[in-house]
């Protein structure tokens, strides 16, 4: 009689687009599991024969069972949206965040031949079956578990994998694929894009005043959601004013419709070509996000960034960005031995090192905001974090608190809150 356990093994061995799923940590116990079972049953088989010894041990096919088991439930445990110890919903997340040779085909626009496509309708149905097996079946394909033995369960839900991934494929350029579909912040470390698991998670509705400079960045966003092209953009001004925060916040806000937001470092801006090429055939939109900005006179970085942003809008393609911050108008630290130094084309060179700032398509000024914007800022964050207070006695801690912070800004007011919040007053 045909062992389950066997018979599902030798389907998933002729994988060919889901090949990369053979290598995951359950699907590799489960075909331990086979093995141990298929050599428990040979061996069983020689020992009608008299002259050959039998290792046969079902110990070792129970104990494949239990890691199998083990991989399922910590799975669950430990990756957000994954229920625990449900192997449909596990073998539907592995094919969802697969990224194969024909999921990235398909978001680049290429087209599939006829053999892939049947290739992959086969797969997803052996898929489709793995999903479905039971732990009650699974256990009856353990021979000869000793009497007794009380072996853990998984659950099963049901799933229909060609028509869902056939959707996911339909909603490439909003979703994404592989990480990109899990995850909506990035950065780049060792020349790879990594995920950044627990981004900010800054909306715009907590953002207060500046509301002529959000509008700006939002209608620049919107064009490269919308799939025209967007202008890299350079936010500078005073510090604390909500400069990174408003790019966090646009970026969350339109995630939903294909944004994502990959941080650099000012060290790996030379990195961006290798980052572009990369995203280029992406469906999705980049904000490729540079925090703080600012070079000496005799940077390298400088040079990396201003070859980067030579070409238009169009040498990055529609789907990137650049969008940075800065607290220096023209990026550059100028000293007054540069203005007054031995260069012979003194101006030619101040032009080199001012110009970068020129660059970028849009520029946008944050200044520190008056009193009368400051006590804006505290009254709406005031009632953002339910603090009781009357307006009066809100004010005049709030001015107080700014003295001692050297000036107002929305960071100013935000931090004089959140220390009122947890009963802490200066």
């Amino acid at each position: 009689m045909e062992n389950t356990i066997i018979s599902l093994k030798q389907k998933l061995d002729t994988l060919t687009v889901f090949r990369g799923l053979l290598e995951d940590p359950a699907v590799v116990s489960f075909m331990d599991l086979a093995f141990e079972i298929k050599d428990y049953l040979e061996d069983k088989s020689m020992e009608d024969d008299e002259d050959c010894f039998s290792a046969a041990d079902p110990s070792e096919a129970v104990s494949a069972y239990c890691r199998f088991v083990s991989d399922i439930y910590s799975a669950g445990v430990s990756s957000a949206g994954r229920p625990a110890g449900d192997l449909s919903a596990y073998v539907r997340d592995l094919v969802m965040r697969d990224e194969n040779f024909y999921v990235i085909g398909k978001a680049a626009g290429r087209k599939i031949g006829k053999q892939i496509e049947d290739s992959l309708e086969r797969e997803l149905a052996v898929l489709q079956e793995f999903s479905q097996l039971t732990s009650a079946k699974a256990k009856k394909a353990l021979p000869d578990v000793p009497a007794g033995t009380d072996l853990p369960s998984w659950r099963t839900s049901s799933t229909d994998l060609v028509s869902e991934y056939r959707e996911m494929i339909e909603k490439l350029p909003v979703t994404g694929y592989g990480m990109y579909a899990r995850y909506r912040a990035f950065s780049v470390k060792d020349g790879q894009i990594t995920p950044v698991k627990y981004p900010d998670p800054q909306r715009l509705d907590q953002l207060y005043r500046y509301e002529r400079e959000r509008a700006l960045i939002i209608k620049n966003t919107e064009a490269l959601v919308s799939g025209k092209g967007a202008s890299n953009m350079l936010l500078y001004g005073d510090a604390g004013t909500g400069k990174s925060s408003t790019i966090k916040a646009v970026a969350n806000e339109y995630a939903g419709q294909g944004l994502r937001l990959i941080e650099i470092k000012k060290e790996q801006l030379y990195e961006i070509p290798d980052i572009l090429n990369e995203l280029s055939s992406n469906p999705l939109k980049f904000i490729l996000f540079i925090d703080d900005l600012s070079f000496s006179g005799n940077d390298d970085n400088f040079s990396a960034l201003k070859a980067v942003l030579e070409g238009s809008v169009s040498a990055f393609g529609k789907n990137v960005a650049i969008y940075a911050t800065s607290n220096r108008r023209h990026l550059v630290r100028e000293t007054m031995s540069q203005r007054e130094g031995d260069d012979i084309h003194v101006n030619d060179t101040l032009q080199e090192l001012t110009s970068l700032a020129a660059r970028f398509g849009l520029n946008i000024t944050f200044s520190s905001p008056g009193k009368k914007d400051y006590l804006d800022i505290v009254r709406n964050l005031a009632e953002e974090y339910g603090i009781k207070m009357s307006e009066e006695e809100l004010f005049l801690r709030a001015e107080r608190f700014a003295i001692r912070a050297n000036g107002r800004s929305p960071r100013v007011a935000k931090q004089f809150i959140e220390l009122e919040k947890i009963g802490i007053s200066y």
